[in-house]
């Protein structure tokens, strides 16, 4: 393939994977005042979804009082007829590389078949939907946060779970949204670091910024370590997860008398509140028993108890409960592992159960320790709402500094992802209590959509609002202090601190009246990747074509007209827009922008190339010269100057695609 004319890079294909109703209140959105109602909900804005596909005949894509998307749209639908509206108004699959894995050439529907694609797009921009709950747990009424924003659905997951995205399908439905129109783009989806030649996430998103197209990604899932983001590239809002003040609380109450408050979506009124014998489940010694794995309860007398299982790398949190069943246990008490301190979720468990802190989980093994017969029940309390520690960042919130790029502080922001309620394909297989079909899950993949709707909700309240400038919005305005006013916590309810936090909250009624931003365009960030090393080759993967603006000023004839001739160096593809530039007085100023792209990429027979542009009018031609010039030309002492150089005075000097700058 290098051979080919205008090959730019190979390398092997990378598989990324998947990483809300209470929030908009929570997040300060009211229906009848204030910024929500001054965006008009995100009216005539378009978020293209990357997700796992969407279930569309949900009631949160309901297009009542909706309008057609705006005339700009060219997507389309490739769900039945009926399926898409005026709210869902797209919808592809792009599973190319999703086939080959598995030798099928058969297209796919983009249909949603795990339910992450369905909660992250209704997260975003759902439409209100009443009596929604899950279990009977946070019964309200649901929506996104921009519920009258359009959504349009590119499927890049697969498998079952459809937690299988190939890179080179997320980059073709990236490339797709890009030209279909959409005003948003959001990705739950991520990797480990690479640089950002590398990453197909950075070279999609940036070709979208370059057409004024904002995009939002999730941190991750790794934290609370350091250096764990997905999703680095400055251009990209980078989202890590916080909690929201409402919990789904099932206390443990000890023999001693001692109840400790712990989370369940699964509020079992089956377990009697009469005390039942309590056993750890490391206690027989076997390697991993604590983690209650496949297997580790063999031998164990665990019938009619609960059981403390530990969390840990290998079994989920939910399998560990039906490990505890199979082996006919009562219950369960899930403790963290240390690193996860006080950060807890609420799962629909099999069984009754609480998952509990790490430092309740050293009082219960303490109690266990300290009498002959531990007893122990679980008291099922429900949705409580109001945690003034809140927002606090989730253990599993990956965090900064970045590996790819040191110098630049992520991730930008938090927002919601712990405990969202968001709609869902099918009712929960356990579910005795309703059939609704919503689900609460956490994850910065659920954050990520949150602030992708805040961004739609800026787009439309500002619509010549550049996506640098709705990212520079979000992030100076971002709370720093919690509900009670003090420091924003992390999972050891300390200090966050700011590789955990970025920015800190989003504030979006805040966001919509900045003050002042931090406005760049895409070519600003050209000098910047030269500063971090990259060949011009690897800055070319990232950036396809440099496009620079000039101004001419008339100092002679009142009337005349100047066209463009272009003579391009070699191997490099040079247009100019406007070919025609008029002047009617003396002074007046004419701008006109210039760009260049390499279809060259083997190597030059010299070392540099040459051509130039003309303006040319019956009386004058303005000539610029245009060099081409190899970086290996210059004098072993001259290139780190020049590095340095270009690199301080970014605006002005920037590296040319593969060999050359200007």
């Amino acid at each position: 393939m290098e051979e080919k004319d205008g090959f730019l890079s190979a390398r092997p294909e990378r598989i990324l994977h998947l990483q809300t109703t209470h929030t908009p209140s929570f997040l300060g959105l009211h229906q009848e005042l204030g910024f929500w109602k001054e965006s008009n909900f995100g009216k005539g804005v378009i978020i293209g979804v990357l997700d796992g596909g969407i279930f569309p005949s949900h009631p949160s894509f309901s297009d009542e009082g909706m309008p057609p998307p705006p005339a700009k749209w060219k997507g389309r639908c490739d769900l039945n007829a009926s399926d898409c509206n005026n709210k869902l108004v797209g919808a592809r699959s792009f599973n190319i590389a999703a086939n080959a894995k598995k030798g099928s050439a058969a297209a796919e529907p983009p249909i949603d078949v795990d339910g992450h694609g369905t909660h992250t797009a209704s997260t975003a921009a759902g439409a209100f939907v009443r009596d929604a709950e899950v279990l009977g747990n946070a019964r309200g009424t649901a929506v996104g946060i921009a519920p009258h924003a359009h959504l349009a659905i590119y499927k890049v997951c697969f498998g079952d779970p459809g937690d299988d995205c190939p890179e080179s399908d997320i980059l073709a439905g990236l490339d797709a949204a890009v030209q279909d129109g959409v005003d948003v783009l959001s990705l739950s989806v991520g990797l480990d670091s690479v640089p950002f030649f590398s990453d197909t996430i950075a070279i999609g998103s940036f070709a979208a910024i370059q057409k004024g197209i904002f995009v939002s990604c999730s941190a991750g899932n790794s934290g609370p370590f350091n250096g764990t983001l997905s999703n680095e590239a400055p251009w990209i809002l980078t989202v890590g997860a916080s909690t929201v003040g409402r919990r789904f609380v099932a206390t443990a109450r000890l023999g001693n008398g001692e109840q400790i408050d712990g989370e369940s979506l699964s509020q079992h009124s089956n377990l009697p509140s009469t005390l039942s014998p309590l056993v750890y489940a490391g206690m027989s010694g076997k390697p991993n028993s604590s983690l209650c794995g496949e297997g580790a309860l063999e031998g164990m007398d665990v019938k009619g108890k609960i059981v403390l299982c530990e969390r840990g790398v290998g079994t989920s949190r939910i399998a560990k409960g039906r490990e505890v069943k199979n082996a006919g246990g009562a219950a369960m008490i899930l403790m963290n592992e240390e690193a996860d301190g006080f950060s807890t979720r609420a799962d629909v468990h099999v069984l009754p159960a609480t998952h509990v802190s790490f430092a309740a989980g050293l009082k219960i093994k303490a109690y266990i320790n300290s009498t002959q017969a531990p007893m122990a029940t679980i008291l099922f309390k429900g949705t409580v709402i109001g945690d003034p520690s809140s927002p606090f960042v989730a253990s599993f919130s990956s965090r900064g500094p970045s590996l790819a790029s040191p110098g630049i502080l992520k991730p930008d922001i938090i927002g919601p992802g712990v405990n969202i309620l968001a709609a869902w394909p099918f009712p929960l297989h356990n579910n005795t209590i309703s059939k609704s079909t919503f689900n609460i899950i956490s994850g910065t993949s659920m954050s990520c959509p949150h602030l992708s709707g805040i961004a739609a909700l800026l787009k439309s309240s500002h619509p010549y609002w550049s996506p640098a400038a709705i990212k520079s919005a979000i992030m100076t305005t971002a709370d720093t202090l919690n509900m009670e006013g003090k420091p924003i916590v992390d999972q050891t309810l300390q200090h966050a601190d700011i590789f955990a936090t970025g920015a800190g909250h989003v504030n979006p009624s805040r966001a919509n009246s900045p003050g002042l931003v931090y406005d760049i365009q895409p070519d600003d960030y050209i000098p910047y990747l030269c500063g971090l090393g990259y060949a011009d080759n690897e800055v070319s993967i990232i950036v396809h074509d440099q496009t620079f603006t000039r101004t001419l000023t008339n100092v002679d004839y009142v009337n005349s007209a100047y066209e463009v001739a272009i003579i391009s160096p070699p191997g490099v593809d040079v247009s100019v827009k406007p070919s025609k530039l008029y002047f009617s007085k003396v002074n007046q100023k004419a701008t006109y922008s210039v760009a260049f792209s390499r279809t060259e990429f083997g190597s030059k027979s010299s070392e540099f190339a040459q051509g130039y542009i003309v303006w040319a009018s019956a009386k004058y031609t303005v000539r610029s010269p245009i060099a081409d010039i190899s970086l290996t030309s210059l004098h072993p002492v001259a290139e780190p100057l020049y590095n340095m150089f270009a690199h301080t005075h970014a605006i002005r000097y920037k590296k040319l695609n593969r060999k050359g700058f200007e």
